[in-house]
């Protein structure tokens, strides 16, 4: 294991945010994995936000923290959901860059440089990189579900993405930052950064199974919560307005 910083020991420019709770047993390999895939690309650190985990999670993380100096444990007293342990990993970030992947293995890292090359290539314009999985490994159900819910959104909302569920996703932060925050807000990331005037890029990703554990977090599959946000940020596009063009007058002018 890296005991550096960074791959370059530079100033940090990607932040990996990695939201878990009672994932004791996806930690060292998924960790491994992601220094795999980034070590001599980008300057990066992992954040792993423990969103109350109250198996192993937080020792197995502090093991590995006095190895890999580039790794870092933030954790919530109780459990808030995985928009919030985004929302604190992203705050918490040093990178211009945030990418993002769910902590049960099923989202592969090796799609990491695709996504932030994805969102560099597209330049300013660009806020987001999201990843769209191909080959999905859940249950039919669960499948079932989650096109469901991607229809439903997609035709209230335009925003032009056939998954949002994919927790493979790369942005700026300070885009990030600038948008309203609320429970479910990592589900509708392509409406609101369109609403905020940037455009999207999209990555096919490969799903693999779980390695281990049961899920935590669930999809856009609670129904009338789902209705709730979807109203909510429909509320939020319809809202917004064109930002004035500023100047600032001098005594010169």
């Amino acid at each position: 294991m890296s005991s550096d910083l960074s791959s370059t020991g530079n100033a940090v420019a990607v932040s990996i945010v990695v939201p878990v709770r009672n994932e004791a047993d996806n930690i060292a390999p998924l960790i491994d994995e992601i220094a795999i895939t980034l070590d001599g690309r980008w300057p990066y650190e992992i954040i792993y936000v423990n969103d109350g985990s109250t198996d192993a999670t937080a020792d197995r993380l502090a093991f590995i923290m006095k190895q890999r100096a580039n790794l870092r444990q933030l954790k919530h007293a109780t459990s808030s959901g995985q928009s919030a342990a985004v929302r604190s990993g992203v705050r918490a970030a040093r990178g211009a860059i945030v990418a993002t992947l769910d902590g049960d293995g099923q989202n592969n890292p090796a799609f990491l440089p695709d996504l932030i090359t994805a969102l560099e290539s597209g330049g300013d314009h660009t806020g987001l990189a999201a990843g769209q999985r191909v080959g999905r490994k859940d249950t039919g159900f669960k499948k079932l579900q989650s096109r469901a819910a991607n229809a439903i959104r997609n035709a209230i909302l335009h925003d032009g993405t056939r998954d949002t569920g994919c927790g493979l996703k790369a942005f700026r932060r300070e885009v990030f930052l600038m948008m309203p925050y609320f429970d479910g807000l990592h589900r509708f990331l392509p409406a609101l950064m369109r609403r905020e005037g940037y455009e999207i890029a999209y990555v096919d990703v490969v799903d693999r199974p779980r390695r281990s554990g049961v899920s935590n977090y669930g999809f856009f599959d609670r129904l009338w919560i789902g209705i709730m946000d979807l109203a909510g940020v429909w509320w939020l596009i319809r809202r917004k307005k064109p930002a004035p063009v500023v100047t600032e007058v001098t005594s010169h002018d």
